[in-house]
């Protein structure tokens, strides 16, 4: 007996340094296959760039952005009205709106990965059982009604931030959606001005062509005289009854246009045409803002449009990481608790109590080139994704630039029509005096007053295309959109990221 105890301990004692062995064998294949598959994906990474602010010729430092409701500062009670209720009905909107809420349970979504699950399971199965099973007889070939009622529950520890990079890629994409949205926003308010300054512009315009029409007639009936009289010849009557149809052919055409703003205001509006037939705007003169000396990174760094590319850019990244933890064992645990019988008298008895808990692993080991293939494909998404924030950058600093460069000519521009304006003006008014005083004709003091009408139609284009222009720099400047701290990209240095985020504008009282 001495010598059978002493050989079930020589067994004991070797088989615990057999199990530790295998043990490590196991723990050095694990380790062997982790650094293989981070081998294997280690060469694949995103190659683009953020574009520097400097490299753009944007200027640092702290700038005035305009107001979020900056359309007030036109003070016109119709424009108002008209952009309230075109941010209330207008269909593209509250598409866009969807399309966040839509983001946003994506995000739901997500975060559920990060929770632990709880479920139930009941079923019965009637059914035989083989009779060269694992089951002997009597169980086997006979005939037996299996019940389970358990409650069964699991939770993956996401050791290598799988869950947690979809997690950072879906609320990345929730707020590129929620700044697409805001941009829209900003997009229908500018549009809807840029239309109801246009509409004012053609309403200008036909007042305009109006007078000249009655001048024209005028003109014609003094000509048709002079003819008769002998003063002048048919040519010249020719010449004056011609102008009559050419200046009713541009008032119609003016009514056209006139139609067809309307018709667009009421679009924007989510309306039919009869909302806005009614509506009589008008160009009011308002001080000329201003400008920017040089184009602010913090204002462009704000734009929706960008900011949206930004996230964008962001959740790619994101969705690199998560393909690179996909390369990675899963480890979960799972445990269940509750009744499994034969047959339904022991069904719920306490002998029939089952429970367990224990952790579960899944490695990759061959995938067909599938996950490598996607880390691929996410590094390639993610650099066309930095490629377009890039892309929307540069874009907005043209618009910008555009925008201050037009202004800028404006303003020159309108002190020029309005100097010609006051010469032609004095002219008019001396071509009255000497008609008055018997030193000329009526004719002569209506061809002066043609140069007096022309200019007034450049001062009507030239203050509406102002109003239009102060529109497109606001919205080129983002609109008054308070976009939140911004994540970084690959290639932003810390003055860029500084530069392009919310905190380098300050907000003013007035852009005007």
């Amino acid at each position: 007996m001495t010598t059978t105890l002493t050989k079930n301990l020589t067994a004991a004692a070797c088989v615990r340094p057999a199990r530790r062995l295998q043990g490590r064998r196991y723990a050095l294949l694990l380790a062997s296959l982790l650094l293989a598959g981070c081998a294997s994906q280690g060469a694949v990474q995103p190659t683009a760039q953020a574009v520097q602010p400097a490299r753009l010729g944007l200027a640092g430092g702290p700038a005035e952005f305009p107001r979020d409701n900056w359309w007030t500062q036109f003070d016109d009670p119709q424009l108002n009205r008209l952009i309230a209720q075109a941010l209330a009905d207008n269909p593209s909107l509250q598409e866009a709106q969807a399309r966040l809420r839509q983001a946003q349970a994506a995000v739901g979504v997500a975060q559920s990965s990060l929770e632990p699950k709880l479920g139930a399971a009941v079923n019965s199965t009637r059914q035989r059982f083989s009779e060269n099973d694992i089951y002997p007889p009597p169980l086997g070939g006979g005939i037996y009604t299996e019940n389970q009622a358990l409650l069964q529950g699991s939770y993956e520890l996401d050791f290598f931030g799988l869950h947690r990079a979809q997690l950072q890629a879906s609320i990345g994409q929730a707020r590129a959606s929620q700044a697409q949205a805001q941009a829209a926003r900003v997009l229908l308010a500018a549009n809807v001005a840029s239309g109801y300054f246009n509409l004012a512009k053609l309403d200008a315009q036909r007042a305009v062509l109006e007078r000249t029409l009655a001048q024209r007639r005028h003109i014609e009936k003094l000509v048709g005289d002079r003819v008769r009289a002998g003063l002048e010849t048919s040519l010249q009557q020719r010449q004056a009854q011609a102008e009559i149809p050419q200046i009713q052919l541009q008032i119609e055409q003016n009514a056209q246009a006139q139609a067809e703003a309307r018709h667009a205001l009421a679009a924007l509006l989510g309306q039919g045409p009869q909302v806005t037939a009614s509506l009589s705007p008008s160009l009011r003169a308002l001080p000329m803002p201003a400008l920017p000396t040089d184009i602010p990174a913090a204002l462009i760094g704000r734009r929706a449009d960008v900011v949206a590319a930004r996230w964008q850019a962001q959740s790619a990244l994101a969705g690199v990481k998560a393909a690179r933890a996909a390369f990675y064992p899963n480890i979960s645990l799972t445990a269940f608790a509750g009744y499994t019988a034969l047959g339904f008298s022991q069904f719920l008895a306490a002998g029939s109590r089952a429970y367990g808990v224990g952790p579960a692993l899944t490695l990759p080991i061959f995938e067909g080139g599938k996950l490598r293939a996607n880390l691929r494909g996410q590094v390639a998404g993610a650099d066309a994704a930095i490629d377009l924030y890039n892309a929307t950058l540069v874009n907005a600093v043209r618009e910008v630039a555009d925008a201050l460069s037009s202004r800028r000519s404006l303003q020159k521009q309108l002190a020029q029509q309005h100097e010609a304006l006051t010469l032609a003006e004095d002219a008019y008014a001396l071509a009255q005096q000497r008609y008055r005083a018997g030193l000329s004709n009526d004719l002569s003091v209506l061809s002066t007053e043609n140069a007096v009408l022309q200019l007034r139609q450049a001062g009507v284009n030239l203050k509406a295309q102002a109003l239009l222009d102060d529109v497109a720099l606001i919205r080129a400047l983002g609109g008054g959109y308070a976009a939140p701290q911004l994540p970084a990209l690959p290639g932003d240095g810390a003055a860029a990221t500084a530069a392009t985020a919310s905190g380098g504008a300050t907000r003013p009282s007035s852009m005007r």
